[in-house]
């Protein structure tokens, strides 16, 4: 029966995952995917809100990306926002949507994405090890509490450090599927 401390860093590392695997739905490969504009924040209204939350996103080919907004007099805000992105899109309007056309990922752009997964991915495993070292700390403060007997304690750090390294290697799998996608011509 797996612990209440192991079953809580295991949720942990598993978020860290969906955040990660999420971080790089928006990382575009050459294709044009609404995911690619989930990251993208606009100032309207006063407050900040998600693109998605404006405007309806399509991909209607596989190059090009339709923003229809739902108030069109925030399309100027939206086609700010997009440009200010680190997507690196030129996005053009006509009034009534904006268009994003999706280039063509050259070689030295494909590297430069592999490097931003691999920073991603990198801390990732550092929001793992955290996760890690701060359970392990609170099965110390445990056993130095008397809550949990020594025997146990090393037991259950011992399957900690296990439930990181398969989580670490579960994000080296996911940076490595990624990177072949993009690298691919």
């Amino acid at each position: 029966m797996p612990h209440a401390l192991e079953k809580e860093a295991q949720a942990k590392m598993d978020k860290s995952i969906e955040a990660f695997a999420h971080e790089l739905s928006s990382i575009r490969t050459g294709r044009a995917s609404v995911a690619l504009l989930d990251a993208i924040e606009v100032e309207a209204y006063g407050a900040k809100m998600k693109l998605n939350q404006m405007a309806n996103i399509a991909a209607p080919e596989p190059r090009l990306l339709l923003v229809t907004p739902w108030d069109k007099s925030q399309i100027g805000v939206i086609e700010k926002a997009i440009l200010a992105s680190p997507l690196n899109l030129t996005p053009s309007n006509d009034g009534h949507v904006v268009r994003i056309p999706i280039p063509q990922l050259t070689e030295e752009r494909r590297k430069e994405l592999v490097k931003l997964v691999g920073k991603f991915a990198e801390e990732t495993r550092v929001a793992i090890r955290n996760v890690r070292r701060s359970v392990i700390d609170e099965v110390k403060k445990r056993q130095k509490d008397g809550d949990i007997p020594e025997d146990d304690a090393h037991k259950l750090s011992d399957q900690i450090q296990k439930i990181t390294d398969e989580h670490v290697e579960k994000v080296d799998e996911v940076f490595k599927a990624k990177e072949a996608e993009i690298m691919e011509v």
